[in-house]
This record gives C-alpha cells, sequence and structure tokens, in this order.
C-alpha cells in the first residue's frame, strides 16, 4: 500500500486534504505559533502566541496534538497534557534562546541568591522551568512579577525582557545574559528607517527586542497583542518589530489595514523549519513525538501551572 509520504509531490491543495483526513482519523489539533509560514498557519485549528497556545494545549479534547512552533513550545504541550500524543513535525525546530541556560547554570544562581524568586520565560527547557517557581511569556510577564512576594527577581533567560518589566516593577530584576537572536538584532536606526518609509505608520515592537528600540517605539506588546491592537485601532499603517510571519496572519484578520515589517530580516529560521509535508508525515507516522521524564516533568508543570493560574 502506497503511504501518503511516497505519493510524489503533492500540491498544496492535496497536501491540505490529506492533513484534514489523517486529522481526523487520528483525533488530532493542530496548534500553530504566530511566527509559523503562511501555508501551515493556515491548516491550523488554533493559531496564537505561548500564552495562548499553552492555554489551549492544557484543555485540548484530542488524542493527538500536532504542535507547529519550537521544541519549548512542544515540551510545554507533553508537560500539560502527558496523557496525550504531542508531536512536533520539525524535530530540529530548536529555539536558540532556550539553549542559552541551563538547569546546572539555574541552580548556581538560586544558590548565591537563595532568597529570590525564580521567573522562567516560556522559551526554556523542561528541566530550566523544573528549576524554576512560575513561567511567564511576554504578554505577562509583568503581572507574573508583580504577583510574587519577593523583591528579588531571577529572571530567565531574555535579558532584554528582563529589561523590559524592571520599567514597571521597584523589585529587583536580575536577568539572565540570553536573547532572541531575532528581536535582539532590531535596530533603532531600522526603526528610524521605517518611520521615513512610512510616516504615517504606528510602530509596534515586542519585549525582546532591546531597550533602546523599545524607547523609540509607539507601542510594545507580544504577538497576539500587536494583532489585536492592529485591528482595533483606528490607524490604517503599522510596522511591526517581531518576525515577520506574524503579518500573514494580520493580513487575514485585518485585511483593511497595512502592515509593514521593521526589519526584513526579523526571520526565525527554526520556526520556518515546519512546512505541509512535515506535518502530513508527522500525522502519518505519529513521530516526531516529544516526551518530558516524569519527574522533570512534574516539577515543570507546576512552575506552568502557577503561570495560567493567574488571569
Amino acid at each position: 500500500m502506497t503511504s501518503y509520504t511516497e505519493k510524489v509531490a503533492p500540491d498544496t491543495k492535496t497536501f491540505k486534504e490529506e492533513i484534514l483526513k489523517l486529522k481526523k482519523e487520528k483525533n488530532a489539533v493542530i496548534l500553530a505559533h504566530n511566527y509559523q509560514i503562511g501555508e501551515v498557519q493556515d491548516i491550523a485549528d488554533f493559531i496564537g502566541d505561548s500564552l495562548e497556545l499553552a492555554r489551549k494545549a492544557s484543555n485540548l479534547d484530542a488524542d493527538v496534538i500536532v504542535f507547529c512552533g519550537v521544541d519549548f513550545m512542544a515540551e510545554t504541550a507533553a508537560i500539560l497534557s502527558p496523557e496525550k500524543t504531542v508531536l512536533l513535525p520539525a524535530a530540529d525546530a530548536n529555539c536558540p534562546m532556550a539553549e542559552m541556560i541551563t538547569a546546572g547554570e539555574l541552580r548556581v544562581l538560586k544558590e548565591r541568591f537563595p532568597d529570590a524568586a525564580v521567573v522562567c520565560y516560556v522559551n526554556t527547557s523542561a528541566e530550566v522551568k523544573a528549576e524554576s517557581y512560575i513561567c511567564c511569556t511576554s504578554s505577562n510577564a509583568v503581572k507574573i512579577v508583580e504577583s510574587l512576594d519577593e523583591d528579588q527577581i531571577i529572571f530567565v533567560p531574555d535579558k532584554n525582557l528582563g529589561s523590559y518589566v524592571a520599567r514597571f516593577t521597584d523589585k529587583q530584576i536580575m536577568p539572565w545574559e540570553g536573547f532572541c537572536f531575532v528581536h535582539d538584532r532590531i535596530t533603532p536606526e531600522d526603526v528610524i528607517n521605517a518611520r521615513k518609509l512610512h510616516p504615517d505608520a504606528e510602530v509596534l515592537v515586542h519585549p525582546e527586542c532591546r531597550a533602546e528600540v523599545v524607547d523609540l517605539a509607539d507601542h510594545v506588546y507580544s504577538t497576539s497583542g500587536m494583532i489585536k491592537h492592529v485591528c482595533e485601532s483606528g490607524n490604517k499603517e503599522f510596522i511591526i518589530g517581531t518576525e515577520v510571519g506574524i503579518i500573514h496572519r494580520m493580513n487575514k484578520d485585518c485585511p483593511d489595514k497595512s502592515c509593514y515589517p521593521l526589519s526584513p530580516n526579523a526571520i526565525c529560521i527554526t520556526m520556518k523549519r515546519t512546512d505541509l509535508h512535515k506535518v502530513l508525515r508527522s500525522l502519518e507516522t505519529l513521530t516526531p513525538e516529544m516526551t518530558v521524564p516524569k519527574d522533570v516533568a512534574d516539577k515543570a508543570r507546576l512552575a506552568i501551572r502557577r503561570m495560567l493560574d493567574i488571569k
């Protein structure tokens, strides 16, 4: 019998049809991050940022979760839904920022600052989450930090998000020196040049950007916050300071608005490793499966649940 993946060069329509068929057969749900390529977003059941997808993964009535994103996102889904099969279609879709801190390095920090609370960005490994008190995302980081009793906060791994949070709290933020290479390489010159090209456009940037870029922006939002602002704003033009994949969704959700990338180089190559062929192959074979050792998952789940419990 010929398998789906043995068929010769099916077109996009055929891929979509076969994905929909397999998804139904295997009671699967497809989650996609806002940075995924357009055709992957188009076949997803749910699209969102890290917080939205974490919430969705914890409440799905499905046997299989196909996570179109990067490794830490699929890990989070596997931690929250250990009874489900969680697939990461692109097995090599890693997050470089998540790899910038290890559980061992975090343990050293905790020993140096025993009175500090550990807040880890969701862009971390399961092992780092297991060493943390609570997780956060870019959309709720300030609220998470303010919810804690401790005055000292070890914030890992993103120094730029930590710097942004420090603007809104009196707590002492001690950030790790990690960063998102996509956002960190956006410069003030990029903002100045984009404003020259689109003088009537609002500038929206992600809090993973450098402080000097944040200072030049009109608004700072997570990816879903950006989409909400663009769709609800009376303005018609926007310069978008985050990974360019989000503009596909903006064009679909807010077709009457014009959105321009702040930097055409704001591309996450690992987010782009997922395509329709890999989604189809993943559904057919139920691989690559994301698993997390139970002892690590149990500890990490506490940090994630503490985040999800804060509305």
